[in-house]
């Protein structure tokens, strides 16, 4: 079995931070000794991985079946002498957008480390440049640990992301680009709320986490895990804020445009104002009737002009007297 057929990485762990990329013959005949453990890391869509996690893995099928389902909700579960956790990931894979997150299940028991996903997990690239240093997870339990924080380190990342983009949004900006910066706030807090549906479940799954009962968790294990719980509690609250101050700009947005609609209709109105006794002195004196005052006049067009200009002029100061514009 190799990547093309869903096994993607076998490690062989010391015990001490560092291990060894196996192969897939390597790590079916593993057996513990010392200190060591294994790490499987699948690709669950293809069938070769869920025919062997039926026939070979040593898991119940009720387990199996939980781990290749294709929608997870974060949790932790008890099972087959380990725990199962269903976690969520931001996907930071090309042409991908960060909200679309990414399924990452694990079975975790004392000498063996099962990890499933579909798409790629940036998080996992990290535990193998680690194990590859020698400063990798030493037991099963740390290897949680850090699955856990390279997940909140990447979550963190785009939270950041986005608040320093609501901050550029919300600075002063020309009214021709009202509109641009209000769909972009719009997908600022579309992100924040698909986030944070994923997010708020993720926590509680930590918090479950850190409280169980399981040998595989030592103190130190719990009291990251607790620390973990904190984190993702303020990146939780952080998206809320986001999520709010997207939405108070995008109503600031909306009154300034509504502002400038206002003013540009009251000055049409003003204008409107001034030249409608002029339209109807214009137009009652185009009347083609006899009788006109001064049309035998060679004076008479130039008194009218005069007579328009002055009357134009009284409303505008009259207007402007009563402060309308």
């Amino acid at each position: 079995m190799n990547e093309n057929n869903g096994l993607i990485c076998a490690w062989i762990l010391d015990g001490k931070g560092g291990g060894r990329q196996v192969g897939w013959d390597e790590a079916n005949a593993f057996q513990p000794s010392g200190s060591s453990w294994l790490w499987l890391h699948f690709d669950y869509s293809s069938p070769v991985v869920q025919d062997w996690l039926f026939e070979h893995s040593g898991l119940s099928e009720l387990t199996v079946e939980a781990l290749k389902q294709t929608e997870t909700r974060p949790r932790v579960v008890p099972a087959d002498g380990g725990l199962m956790m269903f976690l969520r990931a931001v996907n930071l894979n090309p042409g991908a957008e960060p909200d679309d997150m990414v399924s990452a299940r694990l079975w975790v028991g004392e000498r063996r480390v099962i990890s499933l996903r579909q798409r790629r997990l940036v998080s996992v690239d990290d535990l193998r440049a680690a194990l590859a240093a020698g400063k990798g997870p030493r037991s099963s339990g740390e290897f949680l640990t850090m699955f856990v924080d390279g997940l909140l380190d990447r979550i963190d990342h785009v939270v950041e992301v986005i608040y320093g983009h609501i901050d550029d949004l919300e600075a002063p900006v020309q009214p021709a680009t009202i509109p641009q910066q209000r769909a972009q706030l719009a997908e600022m807090r579309r992100q924040a709320i698909a986030l944070r549906r994923f997010l708020a479940p993720q926590r509680e799954a930590l918090n479950r986490l850190s409280a169980e009962n399981s040998q595989l968790l030592n103190e130190e294990s719990r009291l990251q895990l607790r620390e973990h719980f904190d984190r993702l509690t303020r990146i939780i609250e952080d998206l809320d804020a986001a999520r709010e101050r997207a939405a108070v700009a995008q109503e600031s947005l909306a009154s300034q445009m509504a502002e400038q609609t206002n003013q540009r209709m009251f000055l049409l109105s003003i204008i409107a104002a001034i030249f409608l006794p002029l339209s109807f002195a214009t137009g009652l004196l185009g009347i083609n009737v006899g009788g006109i005052p001064g049309s035998e006049s060679p004076l008479g067009f130039a008194v009218v002009v005069v007579l328009l200009l002055v009357l134009g002029a009284g409303l505008w100061i009259y207007f402007h007297s009563r402060h309308w514009f």
